[in-house]
């Protein structure tokens, strides 16, 4: 078993992203067929928390502090609530292909963050990759400024996709030594909690006024795995992975999501794939390939060390 678990951890980063490649077209069309941003947002932090709390009753105890109980609403705030509620509304508004494209700069903001928060040192590998992360963006942002029709982009939406990635990638900086002391199981059933108490205040009302028996089953599906699969199937599945390869081999997996979800939404007529938008995703593509690529300060100071031993 020890000798598969390579093989596991690449094989749930693979269905995992695919999953978020899937969720956006799926998502997308759920959105336009009886439900909205906000009621689909709810549903998805509401049903991950069920999902997780009633996961939890079956995996090993855990007790979290109350000072890190405390901390978890700001991960939840910034991992969730913002992140959730950016790209959910964003993706109604804009095309399942633009959210997916953006999805992947999430690893450009996190360079970015880490080199202000963390002090993590930015290379010459690391400055080109944010030149060319940006610049696939701005040609998004432009075609979509430009476009006649949804199905080809929303300025608004790409803008707000753009917000959910930066939330996650502060997320990530400012919580990342918390998060890696509970098991994900923990972890999410709190963040999932909070992330309900804080947002269903707002949205319940406008979730209660859905006329249920209008919308249809296909709707009520694709939400379905929207929630199941794109939330809490795929939020497991990535933390195995990360739990046994590189971040960098990790974060390689982000471009599976654009090319499952440009696809599915090509030939299911929700979405419509010009030459800009292929530019867009080899510059963003290409900016995290480098960003990822280049060393971190750990590496740095292992290499100096290394380095004096030999002398």
């Amino acid at each position: 078993m020890q000798n598969n678990r390579p093989l596991i951890a690449h094989l749930c980063l693979f269905f995992a992203c695919a999953f978020w490649g899937l969720m956006a077209p799926l998502g997308k069309d759920a959105m336009t067929h009886g439900i909205t941003g906000i009621d689909m947002v709810t549903f998805r932090v509401t049903g991950g928390a069920i999902l997780f709390w009633l996961t939890s009753l079956f995996t090993p105890k855990e007790h979290v502090p109350r000072k890190d109980l405390l901390m978890l609403i700001g991960a939840a705030i910034f991992g969730l609530v913002t992140n959730q509620c950016c790209y959910t509304i964003g993706l109604s508004i804009t095309s399942p292909i633009n959210a997916s494209i953006v999805t992947t700069s999430m690893p450009i903001f996190a360079m970015i963050l880490a080199a202000i928060i963390l002090k993590e040192p930015i290379t010459g590998k690391k400055a080109l990759g944010v030149v060319f992360g940006c610049t696939g963006a701005v040609i998004l942002i432009v075609t979509s400024a430009a476009a006649a029709s949804s199905k080809v982009g929303d300025i608004r939406g790409d803008l707000l996709c753009l917000g959910a990635q930066l939330s996650f990638a502060l997320y990530l900086s400012l919580f990342s030594k918390l998060i890696k002391r509970y098991s994900v199981i923990t972890v999410n059933k709190w963040m999932f909690t909070y992330a309900t108490i804080l947002i269903l205040p707002f949205t319940f009302n406008h979730v209660a006024g859905i006329n249920f028996a209008a919308v249809p089953t296909s709707t009520w599906l694709e939400t379905g795995f929207v929630v199941f699969f794109g939330t809490y199937i795929s939020y497991i599945l990535m933390m195995i992975g990360q739990h046994t390869l590189r971040p960098t081999v990790v974060s390689i997996y982000n471009y599976v999501q654009p090319l499952v979800s440009v696809t599915v939404s090509i030939l299911t007529g929700i979405g419509v794939f010009k030459p800009s938008q292929g530019l867009a995703v080899i510059l963003v593509c290409l900016g995290v390939w480098l960003v990822t690529k280049s060393k971190s300060r750990a590496d740095m100071v292992k290499e100096q060390d290394a380095t004096q031993k030999q002398a």
